[in-house]
């Protein structure tokens, strides 16, 4: 039984995701299904980068909080079980952006596992999902599946094809139609309220922000354009800006957004000689960002 346990982890990590019949049942299944680290072997500075973004760290707000602790609470909101061991996929809605792959590869079990885990406030756990390669590159990488089909097993959808990928698990890369577009980000960065839900939930806009605000007065730059500049013919996969860096933070937001300010000083003669200092101060508020700001 000592042999089989880290054997079976092996198995998990070579299948091909969509291989899988059997879903995962627990927080480490699901993170050895979606691993991704045999990537950095050849994308090492692509991989360096992930590591670095908020997509290596979905489920923690910013500066490590567990945002999605009141969904584990009795009471908290109205998807939140009686108890942890009452929890389910759907007690989780937000898993649908910051968690895809648990929607596609995990049961109630999983969710179980993962309502506990909130409850112990379990980072080091916690810590180990993350919306790796993966999950863009095969799973979220085709959006019209009745034309085009879902994704292929052992397939890794990309700007390109690569017929000879030179990975045991991913043979191939295929070409995404979407993969450059914003539509790819828009996916989970949305476009307001998911009415899907039995209990509609209000999450990220900026997808909606970027077709209604930008695109209709003329913008033409994709989300990638902006947040995943090529250096060298490379994405840079940070996906800036990475919350927690607040000096990077505070650079990206002064190059997207200036501040202008007229101000006229005068008298004010109430009465006989009874001046007031009078001052009007006009402000002009200027964003080159392609959506609102702040939005997620």
């Amino acid at each position: 039984m000592k042999f089989f346990k880290p054997f079976l982890v092996v198995l998990l990590v070579m299948i091909p995701v969509a291989a899988f019949a059997e879903k995962a049942k627990t927080i480490e299944e699901l993170a050895a299904m979606y691993d991704s680290s045999s990537c950095k072997e050849c994308h090492a500075e692509i991989y360096a980068q992930w590591e670095q973004s908020h997509h290596a760290r979905p489920l923690m707000g910013v500066l490590g909080g567990l945002f999605m602790t009141p969904l584990a609470m009795k009471g908290k909101t109205p998807f939140s079980p009686d108890s942890p061991e009452e929890a389910t996929i759907e007690t989780f809605p937000c898993f649908k952006c910051h968690l895809p792959q648990a929607r596609v590869s995990a049961d109630d079990a999983f969710a179980v596992d993962y309502a506990k885990a909130l409850i112990a406030q379990d980072k080091t756990k916690l810590g180990k999902l993350s919306i790796t390669c993966i999950v863009c590159h095969n799973t979220k990488a085709i959006v019209h599946k009745r034309s085009e089909g879902h994704p292929e097993p052992g397939v890794l959808y990309g700007s390109k094809e690569v017929t000879d990928h030179g990975d045991k698990m991913f043979t191939k890369v295929k070409k995404s139609s979407i993969m450059d577009h914003a539509i790819m980000c828009g996916q989970c960065h949305g476009q307001g309220p998911n009415l899907e839900f039995e209990n509609p939930v209000q999450c990220a806009t900026l997808y909606g922000s970027y077709q209604h605000n930008y695109l209709s007065k003329g913008g033409q730059k994709s989300c990638q354009e902006c947040h995943m500049k090529e250096a060298d013919g490379v994405a840079d996969h940070l996906f800036a800006p990475n919350w927690n860096d607040l000096e990077g933070t505070k650079k990206l937001l002064q190059n997207s957004i200036s501040l202008d300010i007229d101000t006229v000083g005068y008298d004010w003669l109430l009465k006989s000689k009874d001046h007031k200092p009078m001052v009007v101060v006009n402000t002009r508020i200027n964003s080159s960002a392609g959506h609102r700001i702040p939005d997620g």
